[in-house]
């Protein structure tokens, strides 16, 4: 069986993947970080993934020195700002280096449980604002990723140039279940509806006709 970690947010891109991954019949090794993010409720979704989807291989990492390293909305206490991701304001949610960090963790994880792929769920909406999510990067990273072993370890985004709304299009016919992914930077009870990450979300489902399956407080 082909094997593959997964870094595994609890959000809808990991989510979707997670389906697709298991789909084509990988065995996967989820791994989700905590790094001080606000919206640490995305690791309670990723875990009712885990659990309803019966998987074994799944593991969380502490990382919460990348979030005392501040300057984002994210980790720090810069208010979340509200818009598309194509609006300058959006850079604040920027958490520095944080793939970077997060694919050295995976690629670490996957030398000790002997596996040679890691995916991870950067996509095309993702390009506006975030360095680390663009392909120059991934490419960059796949050269690392190649050395830092014995044996070659091969990256893969293959979201990459996809939007929002054609990942919910291919999780929706996977049969997602979106109500177990957690999407918004605000660490509220309620998703708020007007992020970046909750527009982006809200507007995807739309487009393809559906109505998202998680409560809002807007």
């Amino acid at each position: 069986m082909k094997k593959a970690v997964l870094i595994f947010s609890g959000g809808v891109d990991s989510t979707t993947l997670l389906y697709e991954l298991l789909d084509n019949n990988y065995e996967v090794f989820p791994v989700t970080f905590f790094y001080g993010q606000r919206h640490k409720r995305e690791i309670d979704y990723a875990k009712k993934t885990i659990l309803e989807l019966g998987l074994k291989n799944w593991i969380g990492y502490p990382l919460t020195a990348l979030g005392k390293i501040g300057g984002s909305a994210l980790t720090d206490d810069i208010a979340v700002p509200e818009g598309n991701y194509d609006e300058d304001s959006m850079k604040d949610t920027v958490v520095p280096n944080r793939n970077m960090i997060l694919l050295s963790f995976a690629m670490a994880h996957a030398i000790r449980v002997g596996v040679l792929d890691i995916y991870y769920g950067a996509h095309a909406g993702d390009h506006a604002i975030y360095p680390d999510c663009r392909e120059a990067f991934v490419d960059a990273m796949k050269v690392v990723a190649k050395v830092c072993h014995y044996e070659p370890i091969n990256i893969e985004a293959p979201y990459l140039h996809m939007t929002k709304e054609s990942i919910v299009e291919r999780g929706l016919v996977l049969g997602v279940n979106y109500a177990n992914a957690w999407t918004c930077y605000k660490g509220e009870a309620l998703a708020c509806g007007k992020c970046g990450s909750c527009t982006e979300r809200l507007e995807a489902f739309a487009l393809n006709g559906e109505k998202d399956p998680i409560e809002y407080i807007a």
